[in-house]
């Protein structure tokens, strides 16, 4: 027996109205496994025996609110939001699938059919609520499999996967969320049936990605993607990071598990999911800008460019959104080498100001990434850059602080240079605005109204332009 973990008026509400109904009632899936597991539950999966909606129905009159209910009459569901939870009811079934799609054709089954078509062992768990509260029902081993952290399918893996390949990429989510090994059986058939992936939407397969991306061990996932097969099919300019190439003795690093380890470096730091993407893509342009040149060895000019241009076009096929953060990304990648070369030299206050102004907002994310971004086997050329980079890292909070440039707006914008000196909106006003940004960033005057307009005046009257106040 093990106990259930609902609100108490809840959980007497389910079973006083299964009691009445007659009607056999499980709690099943990932709240089970969840459970077991104990890690926090906020879906709750509940299956009746003979039917859930109109369950679901009589169960919303009971409880305090009446929540409404949501009805897919399609797959026999029905959900509902109450004490904190999303409620989702199910009859037990049986399911078909077509070769052309995952979604299944759906007929009554057992709590067996149920069981059996579920996607991994310990999701195909069931806990009684009503008659025999507490009773387990585990026919594929979910707990033994629980307990050793292992991921099998309940049926033939290429039967699992075929039927609805999006299992494939939960298989490596759960991976990565739960620390837990695709035991081999499992494996070989994601690596059968990867091909299968190509009927799943951008925007599913998008989804798990973010999972993955999220998940505590997001380098195990893209390695498992990578042997796999599934990472050249959704996302091959990521797959084409993986290899070493060789010319004259000399090869470049494997730039895919550079690119993992970035992004663990950075996961102490807890970043938001846009900056995990900019990790992800910050050397996405590598392969197709690389070069081996016989002087200087392998090259890969122009890579930060390019790779905040491909930016755009990895977010649109995967259907990710082409946001603020989409624009953060690219800003990212195009900066993210400008750091790591004010290390390689003495830096001048007007370095930082100018990397301080390009990045603006995110000049914070943007060093996050690039101390990320240092990697070597070499522990002592490690230990040196990063001994640089705290060094930069002091430089440009003394001149931010003192030059207030992180969110810089000209002192004197457009509209006045206009007013001032009696001009229209032309290449004249341009100049102006661009001479007084220079000569900020260069430390010429300081930032601030007073010291721009006189800095103007002078530049005005060199172009036989007159001030009028």
């Amino acid at each position: 027996m093990i106990p259930i973990q609902l609100p108490e008026s809840l959980f007497k509400a389910l079973y006083d109205l299964a009691a009445e109904r007659g009607q056999e009632c499980y709690l099943v899936g990932g709240y089970v496994r969840d459970l077991i597991l104990q890690r926090p539950v906020k879906d709750v999966d509940i299956l009746v025996v003979g039917g859930g909606i109109e369950f679901a129905q009589q169960l919303a009159l009971r409880l305090e609110g009446t929540p409404r209910v949501h009805f897919y009459g399609q797959y026999g569901t029905a959900m509902m939001h109450a004490h904190g939870l999303n409620l989702e009811f199910v009859g037990a079934r049986k399911e078909s699938y077509q070769s052309d799609s995952r979604k299944p054709l759906v007929e009554d089954g057992s709590l067996e059919d149920d069981l059996d078509r579920r996607d991994f062992t310990m999701n195909a768990l069931a806990l009684q609520i009503w008659p025999e509260t507490g009773r387990l029902v585990d026919r594929h081993g979910g707990i033994k499999h629980l307990n050793e952290g292992i991921i099998s399918t309940p049926s033939q893996p290429e039967s699992t996967f075929s039927d609805d390949p999006l299992r494939m990429l939960r298989a490596i989510r759960f991976a990565c969320q739960l620390g837990f090994r695709i035991e081999e059986r499992t494996l070989r058939g994601i690596e059968e049936s990867a091909h299968r992936i190509d009927i799943i939407s951008a925007e599913r397969i998008a989804d798990e990605l973010n999972k993955i991306i999220q998940s505590p061990r997001p380098d195990t996932g893209f390695e498992l993607l990578l042997d796999t097969g599934l990472l050249a099919r959704f996302f091959p300019e990521m797959a084409a990071l993986q290899g070493v190439e060789v010319m004259q003795g000399l090869g470049h690093k494997d730039n895919f598990y550079h690119t993992l380890q970035v992004l663990m470096n950075m996961l102490p730091q807890n970043p938001p999911l846009w900056l995990r993407w900019a990790a992800l893509l910050h050397d996405i342009a590598k392969p197709p800008t690389r070069k081996f040149d016989p002087n200087a060895g392998w090259t890969f000019h122009g890579h930060e460019d390019l790779g905040a241009r491909m930016v755009l076009q990895i977010f649109r096929r995967l259907k990710l959104p082409l946001n603020d953060d989409m624009r953060r990304i690219q800003k990212l990648v195009r900066l993210h080498l400008r750091p790591i070369a004010l290390t390689k030299t003495t830096v001048t206050d007007s370095a930082v100001r100018r990397l301080i102004f390009e990045a603006g907002e995110e000049v914070d994310a943007l060093m996050i990434l690039c101390r990320a971004d240092i990697t070597s086997k070499n522990e002592r050329k490690v230990r040196h850059y990063l001994e640089n980079f705290a060094l930069l890292e002091e430089k440009l909070r003394l001149v931010e602080q003192g030059d207030r440039m992180r969110f810089w707006q000209p002192p004197v914008d457009g509209h006045e240079i206009m007013t001032r000196y009696r001009l229209t909106a032309g290449p004249n006003v341009g100049y102006l605005k661009n001479a007084l940004r220079e000569a900020i960033l260069e430390g010429e005057i300081e930032n601030n109204h007073s010291e721009a307009l006189i800095f103007l005046d002078k530049k005005a009257l060199n172009m036989g332009l007159t001030a009028f106040n």
